[in-house]
């Protein structure tokens, strides 16, 4: 494995977001006006079904929203790269494919952890106060959720020749994925037909998991979702490194 270029990629795509500043200031005002607008409008049709303040029920769904958008979107780097020649220059470098996949998906987790740490900061805005011990077990978490999330977004882009086309397919993605999530409602007594839906959602596990550890209240166990995040990061790993060589 070339873990030079590795680092070098994945330090380069991680540095690109601290040059886009909107960038920061999305991940800052995006969970705060859902909080305000979600939280509070749908509070008083949702706190019967959720047995907790929904405020705090919403939360790790937010930040899990922050993970998904972000993760996808670090994708496009591969199609700026493609379109402006640096693409070119690296692939006659005496680096294995499969090295840039692995440092354009840790380059992307580490973006959307950063933002989703930023999420998490507004934590005491709800009434949650997280535990040092849980901070660094949301990380660890954020991290597997936007590495398997990132990696779906290079598969996407490897097929992508503009940005258009890449934004038209990452919504149609992006959007059932939260929706279908368990973000903004209870996993419980819905049909059968959703619930199936929420069942093979990647992100059902993610939230859940990070729902479990914020306010301690799961759906599925912890290993369950574990193993349903590691499991989809590693198909969607797989699916991407060839896909990106054919590209």
């Amino acid at each position: 494995m070339h873990w030079e270029g590795i680092c070098a990629i994945w330090l380069r795509d991680t540095k690109a977001m601290f040059r886009e500043r909107s960038r920061i200031f999305g991940s800052i005002m995006r969970p705060i006006l859902w909080l305000i607008i979600m939280g509070n409008g749908l509070r008083p049709a949702m706190q019967n079904a959720t047995g907790i303040e929904y405020t705090k029920f919403i939360f790790p769904g937010v930040v899990g929203m922050t993970l998904i958008f972000t993760s996808i979107h670090s994708a496009t780097s591969i199609i700026w790269d493609r379109e402006f020649g640096f693409l070119r220059e690296v692939m006659v470098a005496p680096l294995h494919r499969s090295a840039i996949v692995i440092g354009k998906a840790l380059g992307g987790s580490t973006q959307a952890t950063i933002q989703g740490l930023i999420t998490l900061a507004f934590a005491p805005l709800v009434g949650l106060w997280p535990t040092p011990l849980q901070i660094l077990r949301i990380i660890l978490l954020m991290l597997l959720i936007s590495f398997s999330l990132t990696s779906l977004g290079i598969l996407i882009a490897s097929r992508m020749s503009s940005f258009e086309g890449f934004g038209s397919i990452s919504n149609f993605v992006v959007m059932p994925l939260y929706f279908l999530s368990g973000s903004i409602y209870p996993l419980n007594n819905l049909p059968l037909w959703l619930k199936a839906l929420t069942a093979i959602n990647p992100l059902s596990y993610g939230v859940d998991a990070m729902r479990g550890q914020i306010i301690n209240v799961y759906h599925f166990s912890i290993y369950t979702d574990l193993m349903a995040v590691g499991g989809f990061g590693a198909l969607m790993l797989a699916l991407a490194i060839p896909m990106f060589n054919k590209s």
